[in-house]
């Protein structure tokens, strides 16, 4: 069974991927959709057993390093941490395999996109499936590359290109980082295998490096270099400015890339290796503080956006910013109950947003947008339920993850928790406001769009609809359903077992009152606001705006961290490469290396050239020349 989850992806990808032109367009779709579908009923098979019939495993598929001490296996791992990781993988993919047939329908390179597709599910399914760093970082990397493929489909586009090539450098940032933790991991163990590492961690404790003359716990330094890998890959503050731009590709991609799958790699690999982070409390205050500040800085930014999908992404940078911050405090089941439920609403309002893009022929900006939940009555009640989902409202699934990292937080009882859980408060209040902006200013008011007349638009077809169907009731269900088994202070040890290492029992205690409802009410309140403010009464938001410009200008660029970049990185990188360019490669390389031998050459030819002047005398002149050089060189050696 964990063979035919692993591999029917990677099947798929290459059926369509090399035989689509042969076996036509259609079913290079069908193939792709069904293995993966068939993929996901299996994960669900997988967690039931997980959890139901206490089910682990570990298949070893080929021995595939073995050099000196080093020994890596490409293995299946099945535990609970994988288990949960495999069903919101596969089903997500599947899903978005089945809404694709609707939303590229018109495209000319369908089976290449499904095989893009089914090739990036392949490689998250390893990534998460690896009992070893090695295994974890193919898989990783894996991921990566078909982002690159995915995100620069449209590779006409200039945009895409370089939402690709932006995407595929940030994430080398990350990896070079993730890269040195894994290598330094094998300097300090010997070896990369997750068991074997983790038992050696406390050996280690009092382990220190030396380098430039600085002291270095081992530990401390493993733990921060992993985590940089997972800035990059989760689009955590300063590492995160690819993932807006990632949205230039098809929304199928986004939904499935920044939703569910790739995004939350960086949390999946904090929690596996909570047995090493749980020893390293600077590691963790660093988490903390990287997490809610992205959680905050991302909700600015998306509270003034004008693109659709754009908005949706800096919302994830956000709710990924929870997460990390849950892991900063110790309470990674909770960062897993909030990664599985948020993969729900999350995709369901990235695809939503795609049918809302498909009616309106591809329009992006919401101020184009307006009037039109009449026209499009499904699309409109699926994406509030993720709106409400998303912004924490009362018993949808995102009201009990959110609510429980927020009490985690605050129940850490230290200075950083408390920071956080205020941070989370706040910035729960700012997702409202930013999400109901979204649904009024794309589905109510005024019709706004000059291009596309109101009486053209309709609903997406069924195919697209129903992806979001069924993701709408997990995004209504899934707290509800999984919050005693991911998070009970009882069931949730005996869940996640050996999978999820806490050094210390989470607090049990309950938090206060004016905590547990200031959320709710925060974000109830929120949408009358919202309402009054985009809706009602515009002119108070104009007002506003005018008066504050520099704010607005500020957070409509961004925090200006992409200016900042190109300013220190970019043109000084762009200065240097010509500065070797020109004065090296051209100016001494090239004139000095072959430009320069190849003229010569030219040269003495065409010297040589006047020599072939016909005349006879000449020829023996230079035939009597070089016999007497060739004379004396014979008498003098």
């Amino acid at each position: 069974m964990e063979y035919t989850i692993i591999f029917l992806p990677l099947a798929g990808a290459i059926i369509s991927g090399f035989f689509g032109k042969y076996i036509g367009e259609r079913n290079s779709e069908v193939v792709t959709s069904l293995f993966v579908s068939v993929s996901a009923i299996l994960s669900i098979v997988i967690f039931y057993n997980v959890t139901v019939l206490d089910y682990s495993n570990n298949l070893v598929i080929s021995s595939w390093i073995s050099s000196g001490s080093l020994n890596v296996n490409w293995s299946i791992s099945i535990d609970a941490l994988s288990a949960v990781m495999l069903v919101v993988v596969t089903m997500i993919s599947a899903l978005v395999h089945i809404y694709s047939i609707g939303y590229m329908s018109h495209d000319p390179h369908k089976p290449r996109f499904m095989s893009y597709l089914s090739l990036f599910t392949f490689a998250m399914l390893t990534l998460v499936t690896s009992d070893n760093f090695l295994q974890l970082f193919f898989g990783w990397e894996g991921v990566g590359l078909c982002s690159y493929f995915l995100i620069g489909f449209w590779f006409k586009k200039e945009s895409a290109n370089a939402a690709a090539i932006k995407a595929f450098v940030v994430n080398r940032v990350g990896d070079l980082g993730f890269a040195l933790g894994i290598f330094l991991v094998f300097y300090l163990f010997g070896t990369l295998n997750y068991n074997e590492v983790f038992q050696l961690i406390p050996e280690t404790l009092e382990k220190e490096l030396i380098f430039l003359g600085i002291h270095i716990n081992a530990i401390n330094l493993i733990c921060i270099l992993l985590f940089i890998g997972a800035m990059g890959k989760s689009a955590q503050i300063f590492l995160h400015t690819w993932l807006p731009d990632a949205m230039e590709g098809p929304t199928p991609v986004s939904a499935l890339i920044h939703a569910a799958t790739m995004v939350t790699a960086g949390v999946f690999l904090v929690v596996r290796c909570s047995p090493i982070y749980e020893y390293s409390e600077l590691a963790l205050n660093f988490i903390t503080i990287i997490g809610m500040s992205t959680a905050l800085i991302t909700a600015t930014i998306a509270l003034v956006q004008n693109d659709i999908k754009k908005i949706i992404a800096y919302s994830t940078c956000s709710q990924l910013g929870y997460m990390f911050f849950a892991t900063g405090v110790g309470a990674y089941n909770v960062a897993m109950f909030h990664l599985f439920t948020h993969a729900f609403f999350k995709a369901l309002l990235f695809l939503g947003s795609g049918s809302v893009i498909h009616s309106f022929k591809n329009e992006q900006d919401i101020r184009q947008m307006g009037g039109v939940w009449k026209k499009l009555p499904y699309t409109w009640i699926l994406m509030i339920i993720g709106t409400l989902a998303l912004t924490g409202f009362p018993f949808l699934s995102g009201f009990y993850s959110k609510d429980a990292i927020i009490e985690f937080a605050y129940l850490r009882g230290n200075t950083t928790g408390y920071y956080a859980a205020g941070i989370g408060i706040f910035t729960a209040f700012l997702t409202s406001i930013y999400s109901w902006r979204l649904i009024f200013k794309t589905f109510h008011g005024k019709y706004n769009n000059q291009k596309l007349k109101k009486d053209s638009m309709h609903e997406s077809p069924m195919v697209m609809i129903l992806p979001l169907v069924i993701l709408a009731i997990g995004a209504i269900s899934s707290g509800y359903l999984f919050k005693e088994l991911f998070i009970g202070h009882e069931s949730s040890y005996s869940f996640w077992k050996n999978s999820i290492k806490f050094l210390e029992p989470l607090n049990t205690n309950h938090p206060p009152t004016w905590l547990m409802l200031s959320t709710p009410i925060l974000v109830i309140s929120s949408i009358p606001i919202a309402y009054y403010l985009f809706i009602k009464n515009k002119t108070i938001l104009e007002e506003l705006i005018k008066n504050n410009k520099p704010l607005y200008k500020f957070l409509l660029n961004k925090w200006y961290f992409d200016e900042l970049y190109n300013l220190i990185f970019v043109k000084f990188s762009k200065n240097i490469g010509l500065f070797f360019w020109k004065k090296i490669d051209v100016g001494i390389i090239d004139r000095f290396g072959p430009d320069g031998i190849s003229g010569l050459i030219k040269n003495l030819s065409i010297r040589a050239v006047k020599f072939q002047s016909g005349l006879i005398y000449q020829y023996a002149f230079v035939m009597l020349l070089g016999f007497t050089i060739l004379l004396t060189l014979l008498i003098f050696k």
